[in-house]
């Protein structure tokens, strides 16, 4: 390997040690916030789930991460509801907020329109949109999204 991809790869190696406390951190306060939505305000769980406090992960030889085996592994809180899927539920972010006022604002809006107009990839949109249909809130009607 050329002296040139050496040092690429020790600084790409390096740069992510470095950022890598902060994913960790940014994950556990995802979390913390999913969990505090589920909080009804009178110090009580306003749904079953926990708030699953993320362990923390081991490093390994090298300090790298154990990814696959880290993802395979994850424990389930006591209140979980065994579907697997962590974090706030689907759709009931902000960008989700802000594609159904966009909808509502105009009726028959495309996901390319609407990704446009929020400035992010439709990616998201293509995954959210579905699911806010099951929860009644838009509907589709041909390649368009109108309020439901």
């Amino acid at each position: 390997m050329t002296d040139f991809l050496k040092k690429t790869l020790k600084d790409i190696e390096t740069r992510r040690r470095e950022l890598e406390p902060l994913v960790e951190e940014y994950r556990q306060l995802e979390e913390a916030a999913a969990a505090l939505q589920g909080v009804d305000g009178n110090g009580g769980a306003a749904t079953s789930r926990a708030s699953g406090a993320r362990t923390a992960t081991s490093r390994g030889s090298g300090g790298r991460r154990a990814s696959t085996a880290r993802a395979g592994s994850r424990r389930r809180t006591a209140g979980s509801s065994g579907t697997g899927r962590r974090g706030r539920p689907r759709g009931s972010g902000k960008r989700a907020q802000q594609a159904l006022d966009l909808v509502a604002g105009q009726p028959g809006i495309t996901i390319p329109e609407l990704a446009k107009a929020m400035k992010i990839q439709p990616n998201y949109l293509y995954r959210v949109l579905p699911s806010l249909e099951q929860d009644g809130k838009v509907k589709k009607k041909d390649k368009g999204w109108h309020p439901a």
